[in-house]
């Protein structure tokens, strides 16, 4: 017997052996013998597979797809970790990494800095925003992804890696030593004043220490002279329970019930009170949320909807409402699997899809909302489960235009501003940088020779009107109103550029400002379009309006 035989035996007799000594009995469960009946098929299938298959079968490869494609038939939440990804879901959860403390991207075939963190050795050693990476350690990284030149950047703390940068400005590439350390990403990469008495606090993240992290970052903005905060968690993905607990705890009195959990097993029924005495019971707050919203920071914006602690503006949050655990698996794998739903202190859960129950086509289903239960506030305002956090008050998202989007998306914005970098040595403060007139017009001027078609959504129906009424054979009938129509909704690219010149430059300014103040810089610069933070420091002015709001049934 070859030796991918005698394996694959191996595992067979391995699987029936573990699960029939641990469930046999003169009461096998009928559920416990489809489990081992199926392990058993799985086995053989595995072993016909790699002994009559025309090509050769890499084990782990295969596994692994079965292994992703059966979780994927519960919940995207539930994942196989294996072990060359471990080091990627410890950096998820503990913020921590060995490495440079920086973000590149691929631009047009080209690893480029987008961001080096401030403090860590990729800005200490002097890396810009728009350096372009040619190597590391001597290989070429022109085409690589991000994940692939992430492998390269980390390493051991205290190793040293030499980098190959080109540079804006300079004609040839120089190389940069940089010393890798232990890189603690921050959960809140910013905080600060808004208003003379306005702080705002950016969460991002809830890895470790997140809690902290709030808590000092309140704590320096009432030094400061801040009397009423915003509590920005747009686009938080989530993460740690117990530190989405401590956050509320910052802000509600000690024994609070926070969140509560429940499951199939037991052991996941618990309730999570505030257990520390509270910072703050009483600064007004303004908590921003929208669909990027999910998990631990809707446990936050719930809890504190709850409680009537404070105002929720944007749009509806994400609507995860499940638990994850991670448990061990062998050869230094993990399996994180979906364990609980998570309520709230009204007693709702806002999970938005049902993934024990599938439709036709094996979709899961969203809850519709007449099936969304309603609960009640602390005040005895009205709520409802299923559906995610909805505001207090809804902000209408800004849309920009195409050609701003345009302009993004091709990189031209992110181009410019490195060559206006290049071009001035400083900047007034990121709350007062404007471009000039004169400036935005070379700024047009160096986008003649440059490419940022697009269509609009109107264009983009005209050419399939088009292409349908050649198909019908009507093209010849109305060729004529159709070349009319073109000609009425033709848009010039420079007019529009023109036309949208106000956020556009809003757009500039802030990657501009980014250059100079990285991004705090950036952040700073958008408070006066920021229509999420505009709505928040005209309610928490507003005391009255304030009050009503988490009063009103």
């Amino acid at each position: 017997m070859n030796k991918r035989k005698k394996f694959v035996v191996f595992i067979s007799l391995s699987f029936l052996t573990l699960f029939f000594f641990s469930f046999s009995s003169n009461k096998v469960s009928n559920h416990y013998f489809e489990i081992a009946k199926n392990m058993k098929i799985f086995a053989q299938l595995y072993q016909e597979v790699n002994t009559y298959y025309v090509d050769d079968v890499n084990p782990s490869e295969m596994m692994t797809t079965g292994i992703e494609a059966m979780l994927a038939t519960l919940d995207p939440y539930t994942n196989y970790i294996p072990e060359d990804k471990i080091e990627d879901y410890r950096t998820m959860t503990t913020g921590e990494y060995g490495g440079l403390g920086v973000v590149v991207g691929n631009r047009n075939g080209n690893i480029t800095v987008l961001l080096p963190n401030e403090g860590y050795p990729a800005y200490e050693a002097g890396l810009q925003i728009g350096d372009i990476i040619e190597k590391v350690d001597g290989e070429d990284m022109k085409g690589k992804g991000t994940e692939e030149i992430s492998k390269y950047l980390k390493g051991q703390a205290g190793s040293q890696v030499v980098l190959t940068i080109k540079r804006y400005g300079k004609e040839e590439p120089f190389d940069v030593p940089v010393k890798r350390e232990k890189i603690q990403i921050n959960n809140v990469p910013y905080y600060g004043m808004v208003t003379d008495d306005i702080g705002l606090i950016q969460l991002t993240d809830f890895t470790r220490n997140a809690s902290q992290e709030v808590g000092d970052a309140l704590s320096e903005l009432k030094d400061r002279g801040a009397a009423k905060v915003i509590l920005d968690l747009r686009g938080n993905p989530g993460g740690l329970l117990n530190e989405a607990v401590n956050i509320v705890n910052l802000f509600v009195p000690k024994g609070s019930d926070v969140v509560y959990t429940k499951g199939r097993i037991e052991d996941w029924n618990k309730t999570y009170k505030a257990m520390n005495a509270p910072l703050d019971t009483e600064i007004p707050m303004a908590v921003l949320i929208n669909g990027g919203s999910a998990s631990a920071a809707e446990i936050v914006s719930g809890s504190i909807q709850d409680y009537d602690r404070g105002v929720l503006l944007g749009s509806r949050s994400f609507g995860k409402g499940l638990v994850q655990a991670t448990r061990p698996l062998d050869y230094n794998s993990r399996l994180k699997v979906t364990v609980a739903k998570y309520y709230i202190p009204s007693g709702r859960c806002i999970q938005a899809i049902d993934y024990s129950h599938r439709n036709e086509d094996g979709e899961a289903i969203v809850v519709a909302d007449s099936l969304r239960e309603k609960f009640t506030t602390a005040n005895g305002r009205e709520v409802l489960d299923g559906g995610g956090v909805a505001p207090d008050i809804k902000v209408k998202p800004f849309n920009f235009a195409q050609i701003s989007i345009s302009l993004i998306l091709k990189g031209l914005i992110f181009d410019y501003a490195t060559k206006y970098h290049h071009e001035h040595e400083s900047i007034a403060t990121a709350r007062d940088f404007k471009i000039s007139d004169e400036e935005f017009d070379a700024f047009v001027a160096w986008l003649k020779d440059k490419d940022y078609g697009y269509q609009t959504k109107v264009e983009v129906s005209v050419e399939e009107l088009e292409e349908s009424a050649k198909a019908d054979k009507y093209y010849d009938d109305i060729q004529e109103e159709i070349e009319t129509l073109k000609k009425k909704i033709y848009h010039n690219k420079e007019s529009d550029v023109i036309k949208f010149k106000s956020e556009i430059k809003d757009v500039l300014q802030a990657e501009i400002c980014k250059r100079y103040y990285l991004e705090a810089g950036e952040i700073e610069s958008t408070f006066n379009a920021d229509v999420d933070v505009i709505e928040a420091v005209k309610v928490l002015n507003d005391t009255e309006r304030y009050q009503k709001i988490l009063t009103s049934n």
